[in-house]
């Protein structure tokens, strides 16, 4: 079997947060005052990454998701545990792993500020050491997948947020790293400019065969780019697995949409066992069910009783309300 590109094993990472004391004597003895308490980032995480796989890794603010970038890119030393990047210990042979890996980070940029982009990128050859006709073939393809051209004259600071973003995505993939690390690449981005990074980190993936790690609280980026989603809550993995395979294991429920001739009365409710009425709108009806009880014809059989039925619909959760769910449940659990 080949060896996972990226190997994680009880990757740890605690903090120390000092207590807090009010006033003056307070801020006397805390010159001295070792109290506080231990804070687990991240507690125990164990994942695999096969080359060539573009894998979400999701969970709400404070999870822990980009201590764990940090640890793998090796700006963070774990407290505990064991990961191996591209053959690299991250944190003992960060020079080398540089050149294997590039990363973007939709808040922060890599390029120079008052630099025209194309002289940043052509700096980002002398710190990598790119070969010219390298660094030109790179340069070139970055250039039209990302649609360059028109602002590659332009200081980085005179970027748009998408312009920006798309020369740091050329700048983090000029010397081929096969494993990219993207946190919140689309974040605060129109729908034109998400969807032309998406589509550019599809055909990334596909020619080339990149490993990607995406952090992002953007579902849609999720949907569109991920098979497989890593789920991490107060610091611990509560998911690994496919999309479809999270929507079964944490939502159960689905909608139908009914269309009746007539507008039903429902002022009492809905009398069918494991149904629950969502919304009404004059003769369309919404209701929910759980699909491991009863099936859809079940549902659309009881609700003839109030009615005649013109036309009706299926909708199964969408990834967000299932992953909201997700959060809900082990954040009661914590």
């Amino acid at each position: 079997m080949t060896e996972p590109i990226i190997s994680v094993r009880n990757l740890t990472k605690t903090f120390w947060r000092r207590s807090q004391r009010k006033g003056m004597i307070g801020a006397m003895r805390g010159l001295v005052d070792r109290s506080g308490t231990e804070v687990h980032a991240v507690n125990d995480v164990s994942f695999d990454i096969p080359a060539g796989q573009i894998v979400g890794y999701i969970g709400p603010n404070g999870a822990g998701k980009s201590t764990t970038i940090k640890m793998l890119t090796g700006v963070l030393v774990p407290s505990s545990g064991e990961a191996s990047v591209a053959g690299h210990t991250p944190w003992t042979e960060r020079r080398q792993l540089a050149q294997q890996i590039g990363v973007v980070f939709g808040q922060r940029t890599q390029l120079w500020w008052d630099l025209p982009l194309s002289e940043s990128l052509e700096l980002l050859q002398y710190m990598y050491k790119i070969p010219e006709e390298r660094f030109k073939r790179n340069y070139a393809m970055a250039t039209e997948l990302l649609d360059l051209g028109s602002f590659l004259a332009t200081p980085v600071r005179q970027l748009s947020l998408g312009q920006r973003m798309r020369g740091d995505l050329a700048a983090a993939l000029l010397h081929e790293p096969p494993i990219l690390y993207l946190d919140e690449p689309t974040i605060g981005l129109d729908l034109v400019a998400k969807t032309r990074i998406r589509e550019f980190l599809a055909e990334l993936n596909r020619s080339t065969g990149v490993t990607v790690l995406l952090t992002t609280h953007d579902l849609a980026d999720i949907e569109r780019l991920c098979k497989r989603i890593i789920v991490i809550d107060h610091g611990r993995i509560v998911h690994d697995g496919d999309l479809e395979r999270l929507r079964t294991d944490f939502s159960s429920s689905r909608q139908l949409t009914i269309d009746f001739d007539e507008t039903p009365d429902l002022e009492t409710g809905i009398s069918a066992p494991g149904v629950t009425l969502i919304s009404q709108d004059g003769p369309r009806v919404t209701v929910s069910f759980d699909r491991t009880h009863r099936s859809a014809p079940e549902v659309l059989t009881l609700m003839g009783a109030y009615g005649t039925v013109r036309d009706m619909s299926i909708a199964d959760p969408t990834i967000e309300d299932v992953i909201q769910h997700l959060y809900a449940t082990t954040s009661a659990v914590a």
